[in-house]
């Protein structure tokens, strides 16, 4: 996504911070979303990310890990069939962020102090602990907490 003349960068961001790898691959998770401000401070001020660029597009940095939270928007040059658009349906799963914690307790209550509204409390599983919330947009969150290996069933 290319920056618009809106695009400001934060001053905080430092080179290391943004995905730009010297070798190998570095993992963005592109969210198209209605209002990138509003997505920008869910992701910022409840869930922690740092924004590298306000933009829209905006750049976050999310632990080992980049957000992109582009508009919704027409064909371009370079995709000239695809049509961006933020979920239509909450009840809809086709993409998710899967956020895996140390902490899940630690994890919830905080993020639920800043303003996340959880589907439901953390529940205990085989392998994991898990609970699901959703941005603005209605994207799927889930967030995990390892407690052993999965099964292969």
């Amino acid at each position: 996504m290319e920056p618009n003349q809106d695009t400001v960068l934060t001053e905080s961001a430092t080179d290391a911070e943004w995905p730009r790898p010297r070798e190998g691959i570095a993992v963005t998770h592109l969210l198209i979303v209605r209002d990138v401000a509003r997505s920008r401070h869910f992701y910022a001020d409840i869930l922690g990310a740092t924004v590298l660029m306000e933009g829209p597009p905006s750049i976050l940095r999310f632990h080992n890990s980049w957000l992109v939270l582009s508009t919704e928007g027409g064909p371009t040059d370079d995709k000239p069939d695809v049509v961006a658009t933020a979920p239509q349906d909450s009840r809809t799963l086709t993409s998710a962020l899967n956020l895996r914690v140390a902490d899940i307790q630690t994890v919830y209550e905080q993020w639920s102090a800043r303003g996340a509204e959880f589907l439901t409390p953390p529940k205990v599983h085989t392998a994991e602990i898990r609970c699901y919330l959703r941005d603005p947009d209605g994207h799927l969150i889930e967030v995990g907490q390892s407690t052993g290996m999965p099964s292969a069933t």
